[in-house]
């Protein structure tokens, strides 16, 4: 893509799940270019102001309204770097800033545009515990903010009927307390009561808490808004070790009986 007709350019990044030494040279390359950040209040506050950059939280649903003050700034002539927590394309800003793009003014499609990747929560929880997503897996985001619940349980059923291991973002909230403890009680119907289930809370930071379960003894309250879970298939394991469990789902499956 081409810059902006005063040298402005728009970087999507991401700051990986909380520690800074899982944030890429990249994106510290793109943020200390940076004349603007922007982003959620928690994730702006990751970033360390000096001398020439403004930064711009805001606060939590307001996402496509970030993503036009972003390409706004950019067309501008701005240094603009619009975080996200983990990965930006994952549940996070990307999609929302080339939602507003495809939406906005036609001046804002000659940006310099680009998406920095960052390390997910899902892949920094399945790193701490073993390998969990070492076949076939799918993530689900349980929040019903844009999407309507009856598609989440949907998606549900017929990823537990596929067998994947499953990772889940945005388990439960103060608002949304009763949805997790449905999704447990759906999965123990279709996977039944033994498959090892991981909480893993604020992985790479100093509160970092993981809970091996199996799924007749998951409860919605071992989840918040800061825990990653993982659900594995009919093939995940546990090694068990005086260094604590290992889980992980093997690299090959069975040929099933047409």
């Amino acid at each position: 893509m081409i810059g902006g007709e005063d040298g402005g350019w728009l970087t999507v990044a991401g700051l990986g799940p909380g520690s800074e030494a899982l944030i890429t040279p990249e994106v510290n390359a793109a943020l200390n270019e940076a004349s603007d950040v922007i982003g959620y209040i928690p994730y702006v506050a990751r970033v360390g102001s000096r001398a020439g950059l403004t930064l711009h939280p805001s606060d939590n649903r307001v996402e496509l309204d970030r993503a036009a003050h972003a390409l706004e700034l950019a067309a501008q002539g701005r240094r603009v770097v619009v975080v996200s927590s983990g990965d930006p394309g994952v549940f996070a800003m990307a999609a929302a800033i080339f939602e507003a793009l495809e939406a906005g003014p036609a001046r804002w499609r000659d940006l310099d545009i680009r998406v920095l990747p960052g390390i997910t929560a899902m892949l920094a929880a399945s790193a701490r515990a073993g390998a969990p997503l070492g076949h076939d897996f799918c993530a689900i985001n349980l929040s019903d903010n844009l999407k309507p619940w009856s598609l989440i349980e949907r998606r549900l059923r017929l990823a537990a009927e596929a067998d994947f291991a499953m990772a889940f973002y945005n388990p439960r909230s103060r608002t949304r307390s009763e949805g997790f403890a449905r999704v447990l009680e759906l999965l123990r119907e279709v996977c039944g009561p033994e498959r090892p289930v991981l909480f893993a809370r604020a992985v790479s930071t100093p509160d970092e808490q993981l809970r091996f379960v199996p799924l007749g003894q998951a409860c919605a309250d071992m989840a918040d808004m800061r825990t990653m879970v993982i659900v594995g298939s009919s093939l995940t394991r546990i090694i068990e070790r005086a260094a604590g469990p290992i889980l992980y789902t093997p690299r090959s499956a069975p040929c099933l009986a047409s």
